[in-house]
Order: C-alpha cells, then structure tokens, then sequence
C-alpha cells in the first residue's frame, strides 16, 4: 500500500473511526449533528469520550487539551493528563464527557478587548463535534489529543475565530436553504460553505534566521539591502524544487496527511525562497482548523530539516509577499455547487440569482470584506505589484462578464461563450478544450470557474475573520431576496427581473482589468468603491452601523462581540508596530553602528598605514567620509525613533488614538531609520556586516 495511503487520517478521529469505534445509537445520534446540524445529544458525551481516550492512547497519547484560536491568529493549547489520583497513591485513566465537553482556561489572559478585567480570569472552551480531534505527534515530545473547541468569555461574548464562524455557516446554510426551496427543491438538509486555503510561505535556512533578531521578534527583516538578483528574472516560480526543499515538503506531506489534511498540489512560488501548498477544499470550519494545523506544521517541520519558515505577508522589502488565497463556494449536502455556472449557463436561473446575491454582498460590504483582511503585516504587501490591492473589486472572466452584460442589456441571457478547442498542430500532442473565461491574479475577489477565490486574506493570519464576514454578508444579501421572491406570484419572472435589477445595481464592483494599475485606481474612485489603504483605516468599519446590523441580524456576532474585536485589532496594531520599532532599535545600536565603527575604524588605520609609505589613499579617505556621513544620519535617526516610541504612551487614551499614532508617527519614520542602515549595508565589508544579507536568504536554502 502506498505509504501516503497509509498514513491518511492516522492521527485523526475521523467520522471512519467513529463508525468503527463508536456504538451505533452513539455514532448515529452524532452524525445527525454532522450531516445535518442538529443540536449535539450531550448525554452522549460519555461514551463518545471513552472511545476519543482509547484510540489516542493507542497512538501514545498522554495527554489531552482543548485547542482554541484566541484573538491572536494563533493557536491556544493546555495539556491535562489522561492520569487521575483516586486515593493511597494509586492513579487511574481517567477522561469523561464532562471534560470532553468543557474546560475552562484563562479568560483573561488572552485578548478581549477590555471586555475582561485581568483580574477576572474565567472563560470556556467548548467542544465543537463537527471538526475531527487529532492526535499531535511531536517528535521527542509528549503526544497529545487535541479536541478542536470554541472559546468564550464568562460573560457570554465569544474570544475566538471559531465560534462566529460556526453561527455563519448556519446562518448562509439556512437563507441559501430558503432560495433553493422556491427551485423546488425542499429535501436539501444542509448548505456547505467550502473552501479551499492555498498557502504561502518563506523557507530560510535556519541559521541565518538564527542570526536576525528582526525575524525572530516580528517574522519579518527591519533592515536589508536589496541583492543584486531578486525575481525580476522571473525563473523561481514553478521551478524545479531544490533537494533540500524537496525533503522537506515530503515530511510536511507525511505530517498532514496523518492528521487527515489532504494537501495535495505544492510548488515554488513567485519570489526566491518561497513556496505554496493548497490542500482540498473542506467546510469553511474544518478548513480553518486544518490551516492552523498547517501552520503550526510548516514551522515545526522546518526546523526539524534545517529551515526556519516564514508566514508573515512581507519578510523581504522589494521581492514577493505571501498571501493566503481563500476559495469559496456554497455546496448543497448531496453536492450540487451553487455558485457553478453549469453546462449550459445562459439557461441557469439558480446560479444567475446566486451570482447576483454575491455581486450584491461584496459590492455592499466592500469595506468589512477590505477589513477582515487587515493587519500590520498585510499593509506592506497589499497594493504591490505582486499582491490585490486594498480596493475590492470581482473580477468575473468572459463568460461571465458577457452574461452579464446581456442582463444589463436586455434583462435576461440567450447565448453563454464556450471554451474553444485548442488544435496543437502537431500529432503527439491531443486537441483539449479551453476554458471559457481566464484568471486575473490581480483581483482581489475573482470568479474562478465553480468558485469565488478572496485572494486579499494575509499568510499569517486566520482564515476565521475572512469567511465568517463572507459568509454572513452572503447570508444577509440570500434573505433580502428570499423575503422577497417568496411573496411573488410568479417566481421565474420575479427571479429574472430581480437577478437584472441586483446587477445593474451593483455592476461597478466588476472589473476586470489589471488591479495593479494606477488607471484602476482612479476608475474605482469615479465608481465610488472604497480604497482603504491602511488596518487603522479598515477597523473602524467593524463596528459600523451596516456592521453591526449584518452580524447581529443572525446572532453571528453581537455589538460588544464586535467592538471587543476592534478593540484587540486596533491594540494589536499598536503592539505589533511597538516591537518592530524597539527591534530596530536594539539591532542598531548592539550590531549596526558597533560593526559600522570597527569598520570604519579598520578603515582608518589602514589609511594611516598607507600614508606612512606615501600613498595617498584618496579612495579610502572617501570610502571612510561617506560612511560617518551614514552613520550620523543613521544614529540621528535612531535617536528620534527612540523619541517617538518614548512619547506613545501620551497618545494611549484610546485604543485607536494610539494605533493611528503609531502609524503615523512611528511606522511612517521606519522606512528613514532603514534608509542609511541599508545603505551601509552596501559599503561594509561582507565579513565585516553583522547580519545575514537578503543573498544569502534567498538563494542559500
């Protein structure tokens, strides 16, 4: 048997073991919550626990931990014994349905958004039935079963990623449900919110990475000449990958695939260094989980084969960032694609009103869309010329582009453009057939052929915020249309005239053109789409009025819920922008400017050595001049970037009064501390430069 066959699910209670291991009352009562949603039978906890406790210890589990996703785009993990004390010293294994169900850790430790005091530590982590629990193997290390949960405070608001993220599920579930029934089709149990994560990442050689303080602190380099070859040559992407890699990506396969991730497609990516993977679509929950488990697992494996791995959205100033390209779609339970144009699309009314229904959602909602991709890292790589910008717009290929333009004009579709046949003209190789429409990499939002791909999301960060919003914005724009086609007479003419009206509606947010361009810029300015370029500038609208009322209308979200939630991003920003200043300032003055002064002192020397034997040294004495010239206005302006972090904590009175000081005023004046450090970077010796160069990052894996 093939070794990744093998291995597939090993490490997972998939719904196959439980059918194994499970008694059928039991199995059958939970998969009705599985398949269909219904609420989970707790008395059922129990037996379902005893069998979660066997099979992992017969994988040598130790231990168990309810794994939550906190407000940090993290993980969150505390380990319990299988071992309880039952009196004179003896111990037995021990793990209920209580504890399956329920655990409490800190509920103020982690970020809340000041709906918590310190002081007031109480919060809960729930099991959620419907992701797989795993067993996580650490090489040299304990091994431990980890049971996916929710997380919420002692006061009722949810703390994490998960839990909003299951309500939105429902909610799309049940509004797409009330579309599809008006189609007659009324035995559809439940909708599917899919995606499909691909992922991208840096892998360094772990040495290196050792020696750079800015990437160990903040995962991303403060300081860093460009090299003399980036990828302007354009011969990384898609290029053999090196042997070293190569071993590397087998043992992240090896790793996955035991925990049931099912990656399948990997690859070199655009910039020297970087890499992709992309397993098969899941549910938007379980997918979730899984790339949290996929980035703990890149980590770990690099550095167990001599790579440190990089998930911030920009380690490298001047080459490729790295982004997290989110592919939705809505699915019934018996596998129709509801956002798939079919066969014949001119003729498909169902896909027509749900096309429109996300037309209307993005176009609506453009700036929470923008928002639930925002973070310090995503800034610096959003708008560059490798990444969307931070303008929403759907790109929707020709096929599409052209049905819609047919309902613009004459209100419904009688033709849909057809993938041609390309004729290779040559007998070894066989005629196929193209598709109808081509991909547009600079869209932010785009029609892929039976999907949306949100291309906006970071690396580094959570799928949760990103779907959830997609989700509920869906969920709201399916009930306004469903409140309204379900009091119509005649539905098909209500359908079309409402599929027509909801496009020339929203027709603007589709574009597509070159999202990189500066012409795309101005147009969306005309068409009053919304260029919000910063996180400062996007977290407000979390708590807008259309916010609020699009995530409470279903429960998804409450007020508090959401202001919490602004609260920590805008507290985040500040902390993340803090670190970063008070890195570059340790690496100035503990590495840049002592190596920049023995070198120049090094320097001085040799030109009084020189001298003595009547040589001039005019190019030394120049070399020398122009290096004190940078390093005065390096160690000026470090000086002031020490100034400005000093005075933040009399900007602080709000949290985003000191986000936006913090960007204004100390990010902005990061780029003037880099200038002359980089550039003495290219003045000093290679021996003589502390830090590891970008050369040596990019093409030393």
């Amino acid at each position: 048997m093939d070794v990744s066959v093998e291995m597939l699910g090993k490490r997972a209670f998939s719904e196959a073991i439980m059918r194994e291991r499970l008694p059928k009352a039991v199995f059958k009562q939970l998969k009705k919550t599985l398949d269909y949603g219904a609420p989970l039978d707790t008395e059922i906890a129990d037996s379902v626990a005893i069998a979660m406790r066997e099979w992992a210890k017969e994988l040598g589990a130790t231990h168990y931990t309810h794994w939550f996703q906190p407000l940090t785009n993290l993980t969150a993990e505390k380990h319990d014994s299988f071992m309880d004390p039952v009196g004179d010293g003896t111990f037995i294994t021990e793990f209920t349905g209580k504890e399956l169900i329920k655990a409490e850790p800190d509920g103020s430790s982690f970020p809340t958004g000041g709906v918590r005091n310190t002081c007031s530590a109480r919060g809960y982590t729930v099991w959620d039935c419907t992701s797989p629990a795993f067993v996580k193997d650490i090489p040299n290390g304990c091994k431990v079963l980890c049971i996916p949960t929710i997380f919420i405070s002692y006061t009722g608001e949810s703390l994490d990623f998960k839990t909003p993220l299951l309500r939105s599920m429902e909610a799309v579930s049940n509004q797409a449900k009330r579309i599809l029934k008006l189609f007659g089709k009324e035995d559809i149990d439940r909708i599917n919110a899919s995606v499909g994560v691909e992922q991208e990442y840096f892998l360094i050689d772990k040495s290196l990475y050792e020696r750079r303080l800015d990437l160990k602190l903040t995962g991303r380099t403060l300081y860093g000449a460009p090299g003399p070859k980036g990828q302007e040559m354009e011969d990384q992407y898609f290029s053999v990958v090196k042997d070293k890699v190569s071993y590397f990506m087998n043992e992240l396969n090896q790793d996955l695939w035991a925990y049931g991730i099912p990656a399948k497609t990997q690859h070199n990516e655009a910039a020297p260094a970087q890499h992709e993977i992309a397993p098969i679509f899941e549910t938007t929950n379980i997918a979730c989980d899984q790339n949290q488990l996929v980035m703990d697992t890149l980590k770990r494996v690099a550095a167990r084969t001599g790579f440190a791995c990089l998930l911030h959205e920009k380690p490298f100033r001047g080459v490729n960032g790295s982004g997290k390209h989110n592919n939705w779609s809505l699915s019934t339970s018996d596998g129709e694609n509801l956002v798939s144009p079919g066969k014949n699309p001119e003729k498909n009314l169902q896909f027509h009103l749900f096309l429109a229904a996300v037309l209307a959602a993005v176009h609506n909602n453009a700036e929470l869309l923008r928002l639930s991709a925002a973070s310090p890292g995503n800034d610096h790589r959003l708008g560059g010329d490798e990444a969307p910008p931070a303008i929403i717009s759907v790109y929707l290929g020709d096929q599409l582009d052209d049905i819609v333009n047919q309902i613009i004009e004459n209100g419904e579709v009688t033709k849909a453009i057809k993938g041609r046949v390309y004729e290779p003209r040559c007998s070894a190789i066989p005629p196929f057939k193209m598709d109808a429409t081509d991909r547009n990499r600079t869209s932010p939002f785009a029609f892929t052929g039976n999907r949306f791909e949100f291309r906006m999301v970071g690396s580094s960060q959570s799928i949760g915020l990103p779907m959830t919003t997609m989700n509920t914005i869906v969920a709201n724009t399916l009930c306004d249309m469903a409140d309204e086609l379900e009091k119509a007479e005649d539905f098909e003419a209500a359908a079309k005239k409402m599929v027509a009206d909801m496009i020339r509606e929203h027709k603007d947010i589709i574009f597509n053109g070159n999202g990189y361009s500066e012409e795309w810029v101005k147009e969306a300015e005309r068409r009053g789409l919304p260029n919000i370029p910063t996180t400062v500038d996007a977290i407000p609208y979390l708590t807008s009025e259309k916010s609020i009322k699009a995530f409470g209308r279903f429960g998804i979200m409450s007020e508090s819920e959401l202001r919490l939630r602004e609260n920590v991003m805008f507290d985040s920003y500040a902390k993340t922008i803090n670190l970063e200043a008070l890195t570059m300032i340790e690496m100035a003055n503990k590495q840049i400017i002592p190596a920049v002064m023995d070198y120049e002192a090094k320097t001085a020397a040799g030109i009084k050595d020189l001298k003595s034997i009547g040589v001039s040294a005019n190019a030394q004495v120049a070399l020398v001049n122009e290096l004190d010239e940078r390093l005065t206005k390096f160690r000026v302006a470090i000086v002031e970037l020490k100034r400005r972090v000093d005075d933040a904590v009399n900007h602080n009175s709000t949290p985003k009064e000191w986000a936006t000081y913090y960007r204004d005023v100390v990010a902005a004046y990061m780029d003037v501390v880099r200038e002359p450090a980089d550039e003495l970077e290219k003045l000093v010796g290679e021996k003589d430069w502390p830090l590891p160069t970008y050369e040596e990052f990019l093409f030393e894996q």
